[in-house]
């Protein structure tokens, strides 16, 4: 960084640290002895839809690797899109592996990433719940290195628990490095592995 970006105000992009998903086990312990919620076994990738046969390529090699693993119980990793364009590539696994299901999140991003398609990644979640049913989402963004917490309210409308995810960022501030720009807690409507 030089001179001039300093003076412009310019900063240096974060370089996703891809490891920091494995801290999310332990901050799941965190999460339920603080707000009760517990993980769904539920979690997936986003990324801005890239058409060419290297993209399709990379895709069902990630999709076989995953399904390969003799230890997987549930449904098969599947890619679907969303509403807004975005590919997500879910994975589902027992409430109780939720270490499996953040390698599994960590080897789509690495696989992307190792062949080219980085630029492409915006950010992986877990999914988590409560007694009372209520959901919320630990996102990590790709681009900032960084967590935060999605909280969605029941019912119709879109809008979000925003006491809850102020909570649980407090609770997982030495667990998680947490984004400190609330304008960067993007909302996840409908993200499959919610």
């Amino acid at each position: 960084m030089g001179l001039l970006d300093i003076l412009l105000g310019r900063t240096k992009p974060v370089a996703p640290d891809l490891d920091r998903l494995f801290a999310l086990p332990s901050a799941a312990v965190t999460l339920e002895a603080a707000a009760s919620f517990t993980p769904t076994g539920r979690g997936a990738v986003c990324f801005a839809t890239v058409e060419g046969a290297a993209f399709e390529q990379t895709h069902r090699e990630v999709q076989a690797l995953l399904d390969a693993d003799a230890d997987r119980d549930g449904p098969p990793v599947e890619l679907r899109r969303d509403e807004y364009g975005y590919s997500w590539l879910v994975s589902e696994r027992a409430p109780d592996q939720l270490p499996l299901l953040v390698n599994d999140l960590h080897a789509v991003n690495s696989s992307m990433e190792v062949n080219g398609f980085g630029p492409q990644l915006l950010c992986s979640l877990a999914g988590f719940q409560d007694p009372q049913g209520r959901s919320l989402a630990l996102v990590y963004l790709y681009k900032r290195g960084t967590f935060y917490p999605f909280a969605p309210l029941p019912g119709e409308g879109q809008r979000r628990d925003n006491p809850l995810e102020l909570r649980v960022k407090a609770a997982l501030s030495n667990d998680l490095r947490v984004e400190q720009d609330l304008g960067r807690w993007f909302p996840v409507w409908g993200a499959p592995g919610l």
